[in-house]
């Protein structure tokens, strides 16, 4: 499982839009679409943050793992 797809996973498990996810993190929400969608890389500081937003391992979100938390 790509990345793209545990994003938009763990924001619909969550009951959030792209836009509440976007504002929380301080990012633009075309930005976040970008990085759900795939059309941009995400930048390994925003995994970080994904990740602790969430409450989920870093390996998680990449799809390493299918553990939520290490």
């Amino acid at each position: 499982m790509y990345y793209t797809e545990r994003l938009k996973e763990l924001r619909e498990d969550n009951d959030l839009t792209q836009e509440q996810v976007a504002t929380a993190l301080g990012l633009k929400r075309e930005q976040y679409r970008r990085y759900e969608t795939g059309i941009n890389e995400i930048k390994a500081s925003h995994i970080i943050m994904f990740a602790k937003f969430y409450n989920v391992s870093t390996d998680y979100i990449l799809g390493l793992s299918n553990k939520k938390n290490h």
